[in-house]
């Protein structure tokens, strides 16, 4: 009676702490899930900003000549929602194919690109086909025209460097009394030759 007694309590105290760490974990990975997605839903409703990290959906588009800003289409060139991305804007597109990573500039518009949406010109229409529709995270770096709006160190970043790169070293100042077209590194003039005197042949003696 007394080894049964106490076989049942083990398996009481067993079974109640099995089902407390099941609870225990079952609330953990809801709150972690809620977590999740307040933060999506934050991501989601935030407005773009000069430094922010978005998601967007990207697509691809080949025809036109001018842009809704006048310039001529060319790569490196995106459309967007200009209530969200207005033209002038710089991003910073990540994509799972590197070719189309990098800097884009928002030079035109489309009806239908609203919202988080940018469309990237490419050349070929049928690159543009076989892209499709898909996501990629983008970075605000400037927004609109105005050079204010940039993210911390982009300015420095993209447009500084030239004046950050060493200089080459003056020439050396040429002396007062050089003579006009003579630096002090260049060796003086050659003096000409001697004219050969009448029945001598030019190499000096012996010949």
């Amino acid at each position: 009676m007394t080894l049964s007694r106490s076989v049942k309590r083990k398996v009481l105290v067993t079974c109640g702490a099995a089902l407390g760490f099941s609870l225990l974990y079952q609330a953990r990975t809801y709150d972690s899930q809620s977590a999740a997605r307040v933060a999506a839903d934050v991501e989601e409703s935030a407005t773009p900003a000069p430094g922010r990290t978005l998601r967007f959906w990207a697509t691809a588009y080949c025809k036109g000549e001018t842009t809704a800003s006048g310039v001529t289409v060319q790569r490196g060139i995106a459309a967007a929602d200009p209530s969200l991305l207005p033209v002038g804007s710089v991003i910073k597109l990540e994509s799972r194919d590197p070719k189309y990573s990098g800097i884009y500039t928002i030079m035109d518009t489309g009806p239908s690109v609203q919202g988080r949406e940018v469309d990237l010109y490419v050349w070929s229409c049928y690159e543009a086909l076989a892209f499709g529709r898909r996501k990629v995270e983008l970075t605000v770096l400037r927004l609109g025209w105005n050079p204010r709006a940039s993210s911390p160190g982009v300015i420095d970043t993209l447009f500084r460097q030239r004046e950050r790169a060493p200089k080459p070293p003056p020439p050396p100042a040429q002396p007062p009394n050089a003579p006009e077209g003579l630096t002090p590194t260049s060796p003086p003039p050659a003096a000409d030759p001697a004219p050969a005197k009448p029945g001598t042949l030019p190499g000096g003696p012996g010949r």
